[in-house]
């Protein structure tokens, strides 16, 4: 009976939740919805007189704006996220009047813009129906449960009263019909409301949502961006495995060279001295073959090569200075260009969790789902990181995307802070690899 309980109490709670969310759609497409279009069709017609220039740009952010409003409404009420269709903004130039021509003419240009129009309209009977028909159906409901018992008990139930129910009321049979019959409104409206928020964001999604051509589009823009990008990160990186060979390991060479060299001409004349830069090239020598060793680790780590990704993750985990719950489920090993890619990002989201977050608590998770590769990284430090803040997660964010993955931050100010890291991968060994513990 306790779980009943709570399980009837949680359905209650969510269908009323969902009946007050319900009640917004009308509300927003007639106070706001239907405006916006006409005043986009009035500042359209202005353009002839220049004063449009000015006004059609701020209406159609507005409409975007209430647009972005149902998007995350869909995605947070009715779970079915939908992605923003607007293309980039691009880079005006010229005069004044040239530049407000340009933004007017890429406003009118983009497809989203006439599908939000479409959208408004749609929405102004969509809303009224989906929003307000669990709204009525329990209003309806508890005025048959309500109103009738009140005016028999006050005994001033007018004559033939039977509004709310589907017959008139004349007797105390009769008012209990009518509550019987308002409880069964009130389960229906809290029944359907849910099912109405769907309905509301499946419908929305037919015109908020990017057109086929438009996520092609954005894809090519996205793969083209995301490939000048990696074709920079890697010229900034043979520059600098170029210099720190040029200043590092180079010089030490030159300089193990030119001792060897002297000591062949002491060795004749002063052992001694010769003796003693042969001890100083031997030096050189070890000092050299570790900073090629740290070079060829900062382009493949050893630990990533001999244990693989688990291993790899592992061992960052332990160099931590903060306790570390480390979780990792991995069926297979990954291709080598995607644990190279999650092993710096992870080692990239760690060191700002040693270095920055106040931590004094952290937990790793590593997960295949299939298709995609997960790593996600908690901390309960101060919050507030943010991927603009620095070079950092914004470095993280550009070597993922390089191979289609993405990087999400949630940190809210006073923490926890959680990073998701996740590329697309399919494993390619069957052998099974699970483990977890405490670094």
């Amino acid at each position: 009976m306790g779980e009943f309980g709570d399980d009837l109490r949680s359905g209650i709670r969510r269908g009323g939740v969902a009946v007050v969310r319900g009640l917004a759609f009308p509300v927003l497409g007639l106070a706001l919805g239907l405006p916006l279009f006409v005043v986009f069709v009035l500042s359209s017609a202005f353009l002839a007189l220049g004063i449009g220039f000015v006004l059609l740009p701020l209406v159609v952010v507005a409409i975007r704006s209430l647009a972005t409003l149902h998007r995350r409404f869909a995605a947070e009420w009715a779970g079915l996220p939908i992605t923003s269709p607007y293309r980039p903004s691009p880079v005006y130039s010229g005069s004044a009047p040239r530049r407000a021509w340009q933004r007017v003419r890429w406003l009118l240009s983009d497809p989203a813009t006439w599908r939000d129009l479409l959208w408004l309209l749609a929405e102004v009977p969509v809303g009224l129906v989906l929003g307000l028909l669990p709204a009525v159906a329990v209003a309806a409901g508890v005025e048959g449960i309500v109103v009738p018992q009140v005016l028999w008990l006050l005994d001033v139930l007018p004559n033939g009263y039977g509004f709310g129910t589907v017959w008139p009321i004349d007797s105390a049979r009769d008012v209990a019909v009518a509550v019987a019959e308002g409880v069964l409104l009130v389960v229906i409206g809290l029944l359907i409301a849910p099912w109405a928020l769907w309905a509301h964001a499946r419908c929305g999604r037919l015109l908020l949502a990017p057109t086929r051509g438009s996520e092609l589009a954005s894809r090519v823009t996205q793969l083209t961006r995301t490939r000048t990008e990696t074709v920079d990160a890697q010229a900034a990186e043979l520059r600098r495995i170029e210099r720190d060979l040029h200043d590092g390991a180079q010089a030490r060479l030159v300089s193990l060279s030119l001792s060897i060299g002297m000591a062949e001409d002491l060795i004749g004349r002063d052992p001694d001295a010769a003796r003693a830069l042969l001890v100083e090239a031997r030096q050189s020598s070890v000092l050299a073959l570790s900073e090629l060793r740290d070079l060829v680790a900062g382009i493949h780590p050893p630990v990533l090569a001999e244990r693989g990704l688990d291993g790899a993750v592992r061992a960052l985990a332990m160099a931590l200075p903060i306790a570390v719950e480390c979780t990792v489920e991995l069926p297979g090993r990954p291709a080598a260009p995607v644990e190279s890619a999650l092993y710096f990002a992870a080692s990239e989201v760690l060191t700002n969790v040693a270095r920055h977050s106040g931590a004094t608590t952290a937990r790793i998770e590593l997960r295949s789902t299939g298709t995609h590769l997960r790593l996600t990284v908690t901390d309960d430090g101060r919050g507030g990181a943010s991927i603009g803040a620095g070079t950092g997660l914004r470095g993280v964010e550009r070597r993922l995307s390089a191979l289609d993955g993405t990087l999400a931050l949630n940190s809210p100010p006073g923490g926890p802070t959680v990073v998701l890291l996740e590329i697309p991968c399919v494993l390619s060994s069957p052998k099974t690899s699970r483990s977890s513990g405490t670094a």
